[in-house]
């Protein structure tokens, strides 16, 4: 059974940082894609960043150059670097992942994604 774990969630100013972790139990990394997606009220879930097995990473546009996503040796931790926050990334952030590896046309679409964190709170003030 997978199950995925986040961690790192908070309140933060305008220009601050936090990261992400996800730790993952029953799921083999280097057969798949894991990653981080966001939900902020009334607008649907978009994917932020993601690694596959390849070493591959794909980033939403409008994080790139300020998140980073990176995952320990053995793969069973998962973090998101979030640098130069803005209120517009304030959201839910999911750690999701999947078996089976994706293109990047399609590795930041949630509905690829078969497992799902609960869920950490990222909260940004202007």
């Amino acid at each position: 059974q997978v199950q995925l774990v986040e961690s790192g969630g908070g309140s933060v100013q305008a220009g601050g940082s936090l990261r992400l972790s996800c730790t993952a139990s029953g799921y083999t990394y280097s057969r798949g894609c894991m990653g981080w997606f966001r939900q902020a009220p009334g607008k649907e879930r978009e994917g932020v960043a993601v690694k596959c097995g390849t070493g591959s990473t794909n980033y939403l546009y409008s994080v790139r150059g300020r998140f980073t996503i990176s995952g320990d040796n053995a793969e069973k931790t998962l973090y998101l670097q979030m640098n130069g926050l803005k209120p517009e990334d304030a959201a839910l952030y999911y750690c999701a992942a999947r078996e089976g590896l994706l293109s990047s046309l399609l590795s930041l679409v949630p509905r690829w994604y078969n497992y799902w964190g609960q869920g950490t709170q990222v909260t940004v003030s202007s």
